[in-house]
Protein backbone atom coordinates (compact mmCIF):
# COMPACT_ATOMS: atom_id res chain seq x y z
CA UNK A 1 0.00 0.00 0.00
CA UNK A 2 1.10 3.53 -0.43
CA UNK A 3 0.12 6.09 1.86
CA UNK A 4 -0.13 9.69 0.50
CA UNK A 5 0.64 12.40 2.82
CA UNK A 6 -0.86 15.33 1.86
CA UNK A 7 -0.07 18.17 4.29
CA UNK A 8 -2.15 21.29 3.79
CA UNK A 9 -3.53 24.80 5.25
CA UNK A 10 -6.53 26.37 3.99
CA UNK A 11 -6.17 24.67 0.46
CA UNK A 12 -9.13 25.25 -2.08
CA UNK A 13 -7.92 22.05 -4.46
CA UNK A 14 -7.90 19.92 -2.03
CA UNK A 15 -10.49 17.55 -3.12
CA UNK A 16 -9.20 17.82 -6.54
CA UNK A 17 -5.96 16.30 -5.65
CA UNK A 18 -7.56 13.97 -3.30
CA UNK A 19 -9.67 13.15 -7.12
CA UNK A 20 -7.32 12.76 -9.13
CA UNK A 21 -5.21 10.30 -6.43
CA UNK A 22 -8.18 8.53 -6.38
CA UNK A 23 -8.36 8.18 -10.16
CA UNK A 24 -5.36 7.35 -11.41
CA UNK A 25 -4.06 5.15 -8.50
CA UNK A 26 -3.88 1.75 -9.87
CA UNK A 27 -3.06 -0.53 -6.17
CA UNK A 28 -3.86 0.24 -2.89
CA UNK A 29 -3.36 3.68 -1.58
CA UNK A 30 -4.79 5.36 1.40
CA UNK A 31 -4.78 9.06 1.66
CA UNK A 32 -3.97 11.53 4.67
CA UNK A 33 -4.94 14.74 4.60
CA UNK A 34 -3.14 16.49 7.48
CA UNK A 35 -5.74 19.64 8.40
CA UNK A 36 -3.03 21.73 9.69
CA UNK A 37 -5.18 23.74 12.21
CA UNK A 38 -8.44 24.04 9.69
CA UNK A 39 -11.47 22.46 9.13
CA UNK A 40 -12.18 22.55 5.20
CA UNK A 41 -15.50 23.84 3.82
CA UNK A 42 -16.57 22.37 1.82
CA UNK A 43 -16.13 19.17 4.02
CA UNK A 44 -13.66 16.62 2.37
CA UNK A 45 -16.14 14.00 0.86
CA UNK A 46 -16.02 10.70 2.42
CA UNK A 47 -14.71 7.72 0.83
CA UNK A 48 -12.67 4.34 2.53
CA UNK A 49 -9.71 5.35 1.87
CA UNK A 50 -9.18 8.79 2.41
CA UNK A 51 -8.32 9.57 6.35
CA UNK A 52 -8.11 12.74 7.00
CA UNK A 53 -6.11 13.72 10.27
CA UNK A 54 -6.81 17.28 12.12
CA UNK A 55 -4.18 19.23 13.98
CA UNK A 56 -5.99 21.21 16.70
CA UNK A 57 -3.80 24.20 15.78
CA UNK A 58 -1.83 24.98 12.81
CA UNK A 59 2.16 23.47 13.60
CA UNK A 60 3.65 24.35 9.95
CA UNK A 61 4.50 22.13 7.21
CA UNK A 62 7.10 20.02 9.09
CA UNK A 63 4.72 19.26 11.68
CA UNK A 64 2.10 18.36 9.44
CA UNK A 65 3.97 15.98 7.49
CA UNK A 66 5.25 14.46 10.69
CA UNK A 67 1.78 13.80 11.48
CA UNK A 68 1.11 12.11 8.12
CA UNK A 69 4.00 10.07 8.67
CA UNK A 70 2.84 9.21 12.40
CA UNK A 71 -0.85 8.35 10.63
CA UNK A 72 0.60 6.24 7.60
CA UNK A 73 0.54 2.52 7.37
CA UNK A 74 1.45 1.86 3.96
CA UNK A 75 4.75 -0.03 3.16
CA UNK A 76 5.55 3.16 0.84
CA UNK A 77 5.02 6.99 1.82
CA UNK A 78 4.39 9.85 -0.46
CA UNK A 79 3.60 13.62 -0.20
CA UNK A 80 2.18 15.88 -2.33
CA UNK A 81 1.17 19.67 -1.72
CA UNK A 82 -2.88 20.07 -2.41
CA UNK A 83 -2.82 21.90 -5.68
CA UNK A 84 -1.62 18.57 -8.13
CA UNK A 85 -2.92 15.89 -10.38
CA UNK A 86 -1.27 12.51 -10.98
CA UNK A 87 -0.46 10.06 -14.30
CA UNK A 88 -2.82 6.83 -14.44
CA UNK A 89 -0.75 4.50 -12.74
CA UNK A 90 1.38 6.46 -11.17
CA UNK A 91 1.72 4.50 -7.56
CA UNK A 92 2.45 1.31 -9.37
CA UNK A 93 4.73 2.44 -11.53
CA UNK A 94 7.31 4.19 -8.88
CA UNK A 95 6.81 0.91 -6.37
CA UNK A 96 7.73 -1.11 -9.57
CA UNK A 97 10.99 0.45 -9.86
CA UNK A 98 11.87 2.58 -6.00
CA UNK A 99 15.15 0.78 -4.74
CA UNK A 100 15.00 0.45 -1.04
CA UNK A 101 17.18 3.71 -0.54
CA UNK A 102 15.91 5.89 -3.14
CA UNK A 103 13.93 8.75 -2.48
CA UNK A 104 11.67 8.95 -5.83
CA UNK A 105 10.27 12.12 -7.20
CA UNK A 106 8.00 12.27 -10.60
CA UNK A 107 8.42 13.73 -13.47
CA UNK A 108 7.08 17.55 -12.47
CA UNK A 109 4.38 19.46 -14.99
CA UNK A 110 2.87 22.77 -14.65
CA UNK A 111 -0.81 22.52 -13.53
CA UNK A 112 -3.07 24.77 -16.27
CA UNK A 113 -5.84 26.24 -13.30
CA UNK A 114 -8.55 26.82 -15.92
CA UNK A 115 -8.58 23.22 -17.07
CA UNK A 116 -7.19 21.51 -14.14
CA UNK A 117 -4.83 19.90 -17.01
CA UNK A 118 -1.31 20.08 -17.63
CA UNK A 119 0.01 23.13 -19.34
CA UNK A 120 2.01 21.82 -22.30
CA UNK A 121 3.03 25.37 -23.16
CA UNK A 122 5.37 25.26 -20.07
CA UNK A 123 8.63 23.55 -19.87
CA UNK A 124 8.86 20.14 -17.77
CA UNK A 125 10.94 19.78 -14.58
CA UNK A 126 13.36 17.15 -14.38
CA UNK A 127 16.09 18.15 -12.85
CA UNK A 128 17.02 20.49 -10.13
CA UNK A 129 20.43 21.39 -8.05
CA UNK A 130 21.22 23.28 -4.97
CA UNK A 131 22.36 26.78 -5.17
CA UNK A 132 25.51 28.31 -3.89
CA UNK A 133 24.32 30.10 -0.40
CA UNK A 134 23.35 33.74 -0.80
CA UNK A 135 21.93 35.57 2.02
CA UNK A 136 18.87 38.25 1.67
CA UNK A 137 16.88 40.24 4.39
CA UNK A 138 13.76 37.67 3.13
CA UNK A 139 15.65 34.39 3.18
CA UNK A 140 18.49 34.58 5.38
CA UNK A 141 21.20 32.33 4.50
CA UNK A 142 20.01 29.96 2.34
CA UNK A 143 20.86 26.89 -0.18
CA UNK A 144 18.16 27.15 -2.22
CA UNK A 145 16.66 24.35 -4.65
CA UNK A 146 16.78 25.88 -8.36
CA UNK A 147 15.11 24.27 -11.64
CA UNK A 148 18.20 22.90 -14.17
CA UNK A 149 16.60 23.03 -17.64
CA UNK A 150 20.06 22.67 -19.18
CA UNK A 151 20.58 19.49 -17.44
CA UNK A 152 16.83 18.58 -18.33
CA UNK A 153 17.73 19.18 -21.87
CA UNK A 154 21.18 17.22 -21.59
CA UNK A 155 19.44 14.31 -20.26
CA UNK A 156 16.11 14.23 -22.32
CA UNK A 157 17.52 10.45 -24.07
CA UNK A 158 15.11 7.62 -22.38
CA UNK A 159 17.92 6.24 -20.98
CA UNK A 160 17.96 8.63 -18.27
CA UNK A 161 13.97 8.11 -17.82
CA UNK A 162 15.42 6.97 -14.04
CA UNK A 163 18.28 8.95 -12.74
CA UNK A 164 20.45 10.96 -10.18
CA UNK A 165 18.75 14.97 -9.24
CA UNK A 166 21.37 16.41 -6.98
CA UNK A 167 17.73 18.03 -5.64
CA UNK A 168 14.00 18.21 -5.94
CA UNK A 169 11.50 20.58 -5.59
CA UNK A 170 9.21 19.41 -3.05
CA UNK A 171 5.54 19.57 -3.60
CA UNK A 172 6.02 15.33 -5.02
CA UNK A 173 8.09 12.42 -3.41
CA UNK A 174 7.97 8.98 -3.11
CA UNK A 175 9.90 6.16 -1.14
CA UNK A 176 10.07 2.78 1.11
CA UNK A 177 8.65 4.07 4.60
CA UNK A 178 11.05 1.97 6.82
CA UNK A 179 14.10 3.25 5.07
CA UNK A 180 12.89 7.10 5.44
CA UNK A 181 12.05 6.63 8.55
CA UNK A 182 15.48 4.73 8.97
CA UNK A 183 17.15 7.40 7.13
CA UNK A 184 15.35 10.61 7.70
CA UNK A 185 12.70 9.78 10.54
CA UNK A 186 10.39 12.61 11.86
CA UNK A 187 11.77 16.04 10.38
CA UNK A 188 13.21 18.28 13.27
CA UNK A 189 11.12 21.15 13.53
CA UNK A 190 12.51 22.83 16.90
CA UNK A 191 12.97 26.44 17.20
CA UNK A 192 16.27 26.48 17.55
CA UNK A 193 17.03 24.19 14.30
CA UNK A 194 15.04 24.12 10.98
CA UNK A 195 11.82 25.81 12.84
CA UNK A 196 8.19 24.36 11.90
CA UNK A 197 8.34 25.70 8.38
CA UNK A 198 12.30 25.78 6.76
CA UNK A 199 14.51 23.55 4.38
CA UNK A 200 12.20 19.92 4.48
CA UNK A 201 13.74 19.33 1.28
CA UNK A 202 17.28 20.12 2.34
CA UNK A 203 16.94 18.01 5.16
CA UNK A 204 14.93 15.13 3.42
CA UNK A 205 17.19 15.24 0.28
CA UNK A 206 20.80 15.67 1.57
CA UNK A 207 20.19 12.67 4.46
CA UNK A 208 19.33 10.44 1.54
CA UNK A 209 22.58 11.41 -0.68
CA UNK A 210 24.61 11.82 2.16
CA UNK A 211 23.53 8.79 4.27
CA UNK A 212 24.12 6.48 1.49
CA UNK A 213 21.23 6.97 -0.30
CA UNK A 214 19.88 8.52 -3.69
CA UNK A 215 16.94 10.98 -4.94
CA UNK A 216 16.32 9.70 -8.39
CA UNK A 217 13.95 11.44 -10.90
CA UNK A 218 11.53 9.02 -12.61
CA UNK A 219 10.23 9.77 -15.84
CA UNK A 220 8.05 6.42 -16.79
CA UNK A 221 5.27 8.73 -14.84
CA UNK A 222 4.67 12.44 -13.62
CA UNK A 223 2.91 14.74 -11.88
CA UNK A 224 1.51 18.26 -12.30
CA UNK A 225 1.35 21.22 -9.73
CA UNK A 226 -0.12 24.24 -9.62
CA UNK A 227 2.51 26.98 -8.45
CA UNK A 228 0.93 29.60 -6.31
CA UNK A 229 1.39 33.00 -7.98
CA UNK A 230 0.63 36.72 -6.89
CA UNK A 231 -2.37 36.75 -7.90
CA UNK A 232 -3.70 33.93 -5.91
CA UNK A 233 -2.62 35.06 -2.59
CA UNK A 234 -4.23 38.96 -3.83
CA UNK A 235 -7.28 37.54 -4.37
CA UNK A 236 -7.56 35.57 -1.15
CA UNK A 237 -7.23 31.90 -2.81
CA UNK A 238 -4.55 30.75 -0.87
CA UNK A 239 -3.42 31.65 2.65
CA UNK A 240 -0.23 33.42 3.49
CA UNK A 241 0.47 30.78 6.59
CA UNK A 242 3.42 29.11 5.18
CA UNK A 243 4.52 32.68 3.92
CA UNK A 244 8.28 33.21 4.86
CA UNK A 245 8.78 34.70 8.07
CA UNK A 246 11.46 35.72 10.56
CA UNK A 247 11.23 31.87 12.08
CA UNK A 248 12.03 30.47 8.45
CA UNK A 249 14.47 32.75 8.11
CA UNK A 250 16.54 31.46 11.50
CA UNK A 251 15.62 27.95 10.04
CA UNK A 252 17.12 28.60 6.35
CA UNK A 253 20.41 30.40 8.21
CA UNK A 254 20.47 27.13 10.85
CA UNK A 255 20.01 24.41 7.84
CA UNK A 256 22.97 26.15 5.50
CA UNK A 257 25.19 26.60 7.91
CA UNK A 258 24.84 22.73 9.30
CA UNK A 259 24.72 21.02 6.31
CA UNK A 260 28.19 23.15 4.65
CA UNK A 261 29.46 22.42 7.97
CA UNK A 262 28.90 19.02 7.89
CA UNK A 263 27.41 18.60 11.70
CA UNK A 264 24.95 16.33 10.67
CA UNK A 265 25.74 12.73 12.50
CA UNK A 266 26.17 9.63 10.95
CA UNK A 267 26.60 10.71 7.38
CA UNK A 268 29.12 8.78 5.41
CA UNK A 269 29.74 11.82 2.87
CA UNK A 270 30.49 15.79 3.32
CA UNK A 271 28.54 18.10 1.37
CA UNK A 272 31.30 18.84 -1.17
CA UNK A 273 30.71 15.41 -1.78
CA UNK A 274 27.67 16.00 -3.89
CA UNK A 275 28.28 18.71 -5.18
CA UNK A 276 31.43 17.28 -7.05
CA UNK A 277 29.29 14.44 -7.44
CA UNK A 278 26.96 16.90 -10.09
CA UNK A 279 29.96 19.20 -11.23
CA UNK A 280 29.74 21.70 -12.93
CA UNK A 281 26.39 22.91 -10.69
CA UNK A 282 25.09 26.36 -11.60
CA UNK A 283 26.16 29.18 -9.27
CA UNK A 284 29.04 26.84 -7.68
CA UNK A 285 32.67 28.34 -7.50
CA UNK A 286 35.26 26.60 -9.10
CA UNK A 287 37.51 27.48 -5.54
CA UNK A 288 36.81 24.66 -3.52
CA UNK A 289 37.74 26.38 -0.53
CA UNK A 290 34.78 28.84 -0.54
CA UNK A 291 32.28 25.42 -0.61
CA UNK A 292 32.82 25.34 3.52
CA UNK A 293 30.59 27.73 5.18
CA UNK A 294 33.11 29.49 7.77
CA UNK A 295 30.82 32.39 9.04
Amino acid sequence: MVSVIIPTYCDPFLQKTIDSLLTSAAGTIEIIPVLDGYTPQPAIRSHPRVKPVPLPKNTGLRGAINAGLAASRGKYIMKCDAHCIFAPRFDTIMSEYCDENWLMIPRRFSLRETTWQPNGHRPVKDYHYLAYPTHSALYGTNISNQDWPEQTARKSNPKYDIDDTMTFQGSCWFAHKNYFMKRVGFLDNRQETYGPWADDVQEIGLKYWLGGGANKVIKKTWYAHLSKRSHHYKSGLFSRQYKINPAAQLGHTWSTRHWLRNEEPNMIHPFSWLVEKFWPVPTWPEDRRLWMLKE
